[in-house]
């Protein structure tokens, strides 16, 4: 059983910078493809960037590209999501979660969530 929890979300003016983490117990997380997901208030959670087992392989969503990067250090059982030139429009509660693959990108084909963690971008 793999459990997730997120961390490093805060407040945070726009052009800035924050890297979240994402850290597993469970010795099976090696295995899994893990996705980044956010979802602001009154909006429907959605895809953010995914990355395979590996790490070789990241997918990305548009609003991102070029923004933010996923990496994952196996050795620590975690996943991070760096964010860089952040606007506001990426306040949102963070999640992560793994899944089948990191080339899905739907929140139903996802699984063991974590609680989440807030990030807030002001002008």
């Amino acid at each position: 059983q793999v459990q997730l929890v997120e961390s490093g979300g805060g407040l945070v003016q726009a052009g800035g910078s924050l890297r979240l983490s994402c850290v597993a117990s469970g010795r099976s997380f090696i295995s899994y493809p893990v996705g980044w997901f956010r979802q602001a208030p009154g909006k429907e959670r959605e895809f953010v960037a995914a990355i395979s087992w590996n790490g070789a392989g990241t997918n990305y969503a548009d609003s991102v590209k070029g923004r933010f990067t996923i990496s994952r250090d196996n050795a620590k059982n975690t996943v991070y999501l760096q964010m860089n030139s952040l606007k506001p429009e990426d306040t949102a509660v963070y999640y992560c979660a793994v899944g089948p693959t990191y080339t899905v990108s739907r929140p139903v084909q996802y699984s063991h969530w974590g609680q989440g963690t807030q990030v807030t971008v002001s002008l």
